[in-house]
């Protein structure tokens, strides 16, 4: 009967590692989020996402950067260093990807320089999954602290 229940403990530990394993590699093929009629992507109904875009979605919702000038190179040098992989770098866009150590789940962060209202709307998204346990937000939450650091 012990063995048995071993076997059982095992065969589900097994599927386990290998459903995260699909899910990881699922991350790392599937295309960044791009914008939107000049807006970023608003967020699925999961949890693994965060959007200043968007203010009427409360669960999702970040608040944006002040930026009177268009400084997205400081952004783009503190994602560097934060570890982000630039993908996307214009004049009032950024996108990154952010993989993480263990099974390499892959994060998109974006960003747009808003000209007219001197901000910087920012997105965090997890790529696969339901939760994050809130690390796009602490991501983000970090980008900003970091961003005060400069002024």
């Amino acid at each position: 009967m012990k063995k048995m229940l071993l076997y059982i403990v095992l065969g589900i530990i097994v599927f386990m590692l290998l459903a995260l394993f699909y899910l990881a590699f699922q991350s790392q093929i599937k295309a960044p989020p791009s914008l939107v009629k000049t807006k970023l992507l608003p967020c699925p109904q999961t949890p693994n996402c965060v959007c200043s875009e968007y203010s009427h979605d409360v669960k999702h919702y970040i608040q944006a950067i002040d930026m009177p000038v268009n400084r997205l190179a400081i952004l783009k040098k503190i994602i560097q260093e934060m570890g982000g992989k630039l993908n996307i770098d214009t004049e009032y866009y950024l996108s990154a990807t952010f993989t993480s150590t263990i099974f390499s789940f892959v994060d998109d962060i974006e960003i747009r320089f808003d000209k007219a209202n001197q901000k910087a709307h920012i997105r965090s998204a997890s790529r696969v999954g339901y939760s994050d346990m809130g690390e796009n937000r602490k991501r983000l939450n970090l980008l900003k602290h970091y961003y005060q650091q400069y002024n």
